[in-house]
């Protein structure tokens, strides 16, 4: 029998989480509906997956700020959709919401 220490099988138990979760992507990237999702904005993927690169290459602050432009660019459309949902479901933000919207013009 093969002797596995406690770091082992923690390593063990990450890369099998891993593996599911890439096989279960990869299952769910072929769904239609999931396609029709797809995220097919350039300018966003681009700033994004750029901002990844430079925080690698050990420029933390310039690449985290190029991800956050690039995540804003990619879920700009979503955020009045979860603002709207999170103001109907939860009272207090549905008020904070309410006001923030009436102090703003776009004028």
């Amino acid at each position: 029998m093969i002797s596995v220490s406690e770091w082992q099988k923690i390593g063990i138990g990450t890369m099998g989480f891993g593996i599911f979760f890439i096989l279960f992507g990869i299952l769910l990237y072929f769904d239609s509906v999931l396609l029709a999702f797809g995220n097919h904005k350039l300018k966003g993927t681009s700033f994004f997956l750029g901002g990844v690169i430079i925080v690698l290459l050990r420029w933390p602050l310039l690449g985290m700020a190029l991800e956050t432009y690039g995540f804003i660019n990619l879920f700009r459309g979503f955020f009045p959709v979860a603002f709207g949902f999170l103001g109907s479901s939860i009272p207090f933000l549905g008020s904070l919401f309410q006001r923030l919207q009436g102090t703003s013009s776009m004028v």
